[in-house]
């Protein structure tokens, strides 16, 4: 429906958000969560679980200390934590949307400003869903970074894949 696509575009805004956030060295996932958020709470909506989570070498689901939620954990993200990036949305009894890459913190960057400024680098891949986007929601360079991310799996993935899968995987991850 209009609205799910609505709604799935907005948690595919959030997701784009922090995905390409850039953020002083020393910040906690608690003061990134808003960025997954404010799409959704422009609309008055949101969801009540956290928009990320730790993922370590004892291969826990929910592994800390870093995560990116609203509780207020002070645990800096550093270089080489990954955690997952996962906002969604639910109606009771009707449907729910999740989106979901893991991300790694990267090391610090010198963008000419006066701090050190970390990213995330995506490193799980799969297509997004097409046609759940309302593309008149994307800005321009929303737009951007989905094309490149779907040109990126495609790229990734397509000379691990059967022909017949390779067929599927470029309709899937065309451009909008």
């Amino acid at each position: 429906s209009a609205e799910m696509r609505d709604r799935f575009t907005r948690v595919l805004k959030g997701h784009i958000a922090l995905a390409t956030a850039r953020f002083p060295e020393g910040t906690s996932g608690s003061a990134l969560d808003a960025f997954a958020r404010r799409p959704l709470w422009e609309a008055g909506l949101d969801y009540d679980h956290g928009t990320g989570h730790g993922v370590g070498s004892y291969l826990s689901v929910h592994e800390g200390p870093q995560n990116i939620s609203k509780r207020p954990i002070n645990q800096p993200l550093k270089p080489g934590m990954i955690v997952s990036n996962e906002p969604g949305f639910y109606k009771t009894g009707e449907y729910g949307i999740r989106i979901e890459n893991l991300v790694v913190v990267s090391e610090p960057k010198d963008v000419g400003g006066e701090r050190e400024m970390m990213e995330f680098e995506t490193i799980t891949l799969a297509p997004i869903d097409l046609d759940l986007v309302d593309v008149s929601l994307l800005s321009a360079a929303e737009r951007d970074w989905l094309n490149d991310y779907q040109l990126r799996v495609y790229e990734t993935l397509s000379p691990l894949v059967d022909e017949e899968t390779r067929g599927w995987l470029a309709r899937a991850t065309r451009t909008i």
